[in-house]
């Protein structure tokens, strides 16, 4: 198994002077609390998808991961781009199962992970991390409620995700229109991702404010 995390963006919505994956939270930069997180058994390799200008990496120290850790500066101008490049250059069989996790995603709890592995280790398709809509949905127009939606089928997608790397890269390489994450390229090719229940600690950093959040959550583990 390995993983395999897209970090070529900005994270321009953070308003960070720096790409958001390298901002400090609990003394690391936020990528390296996200591959400790995804770097346990059974994964072999982490590999990281870089912007191929990027300078920053090699300006933290990332001895915690010696040996199982890769840079691969072929990140693309969107998420789906860098998965696919870090696949092709990842060179991996098309049986090997892939997770694929967010890099402002750091505070992924271990037992999440675990629960994705077991239940999507033996699936014909893979799966995600989800959780189920909690709040009451509004779909709006120019700020006016025009409808309340039903939550109860809604879930809020998360990572990481897993899937074989063959099909993943053969979903990818498909996919039309807006690819905002791995499950919806095998959606478009009519496959049914395995929805796994993950937790809110798992939340990624987007907003100025969530930061706070994911360095509280951050002191307080081992």
């Amino acid at each position: 198994m390995f993983t395999l995390i897209p970090a070529a963006g900005s994270g321009t919505r953070a308003a960070s002077d720096s790409p958001k994956q390298y901002a400090t939270l609990a003394g690391q930069p936020m990528l390296w609390h996200a591959i400790r997180a995804v770097c346990v058994p059974p994964v072999e390799t982490v590999f990281v998808v870089l912007a191929p200008d990027d300078s920053a990496f090699a300006a933290h120290d990332w001895s915690a991961f010696d040996g199982r850790l890769e840079a691969l500066y072929c990140g693309g101008e969107t998420r789906r781009d860098s998965v696919f490049n870090g696949l092709l250059a990842a060179q991996l069989q098309a049986d090997d199962w892939v997770l694929v996790h967010d890099a402002a995603r750091p505070c992924l709890p271990e037992r999440d992970l675990k629960r994705l592995m077991d239940e999507c280790g033996g699936d014909d398709v893979g799966g995600l991390l989800a959780l189920p809509v909690a709040d009451t949905v509004k779909r709006a127009m120019d700020h006016r409620v025009v409808k309340t939606e039903n939550r109860s089928a809604l879930w809020l997608a998360q990572t990481p995700q897993m899937f074989r790397a063959g099909l993943l890269m053969q979903a990818l390489q498909r996919a039309r229109g807006p690819v905002t994450d791995e499950a919806s390229a095998i959606e478009q090719i009519g496959l049914q991702p395995r929805l796994v229940q993950g937790s809110r600690e798992n939340l990624k950093v987007t907003w100025p404010e969530d930061f706070a959040i994911a360095e509280a959550l951050l002191r307080r583990r081992p």
